[in-house]
This record gives structure tokens, C-alpha cells and sequence, in this order.
């Protein structure tokens, strides 16, 4: 299931629609990438229509474990490229950890927090 939530993150990123990634999350999602955190979809969104059209995401899970019946902690490498969206600049390579819990809707991301990857 962590696969199947990040593979659809990773899609509404590449199709830069913000609010198909934020269906990806919780109502109530604590959110922190890479400027002040948010909780709740509304932050997601805005997040990431501030980002460039034609940026994408490269992940990997490194770690799983889960928490509970309808939980799972999730240590993952990211890579944002933004080779489409701005030519020349650097990409961005970051970890990131999610707590993916499952809801009446299905899985979603309801804790999200990336710091850089050095």
C-alpha cells in the first residue's frame, strides 16, 4: 500500500495538479516540506501549485514498518527534477518519512516531512 499512495503522489506531481495531490493525503495531513508546515489538504495543495509545471519526483522506499493494522511508517529518498519545468536547474534530493494510514477513502498520507539529503 505505501508503494501504491506514493506511486499516485508521484503521478499528480509529474501531471502538476495540485489538488490531485492533495486527495493523496488526509483531511488533517501534518505536512512539512521544504518551507513552513501546513496540516490539512488546503496547505498541500497551495504547496505544490507554487511548484513549477513539468517538475517530477523519483522516490524509493528504504524502510517500512507497520504501526498497526492501519499504519505504516515510511523512510523513503526522493528526488525532485525540474529538467522540464526550468532548464539548468539542480534537482532536489531530499528524505522524506511518511505515516500512511488507511481511511474510509482508502490509504492516505496523513504525516509528511522531507528534510534536505546531503
Amino acid at each position: 500500500m505505501l508503494g501504491e499512495v506514493l506511486d499516485a503522489w508521484r503521478k499528480a506531481i509529474g501531471d502538476h495538479h495540485p489538488s490531485s495531490v492533495a486527495e493523496v493525503f488526509t483531511e488533517d495531513a501534518i505536512f512539512q516540506g521544504l518551507r513552513p508546515y501546513s496540516v490539512g489538504r488546503t496547505g498541500v495543495e497551495s504547496y505544490y501549485a507554487a511548484q513549477p509545471e513539468g517538475m517530477t519526483v523519483a522516490y524509493r522506499i528504504l524502510e517500512s514498518r507497520r504501526m498497526g493494522d492501519d499504519v505504516v511508517l515510511g523512510w523513503v529518498t526522493a528526488d525532485f527534477d525540474f529538467t522540464r519545468a526550468v532548464p539548468g536547474r539542480a534537482p532536489i534530493a531530499v528524505n522524506l518519512t511518511v505515516v500512511v494510514r488507511r481511511t474510509a477513502g482508502g490509504w492516505r498520507i496523513a504525516h509528511y516531512h522531507v528534510s534536505p539529503r546531503l
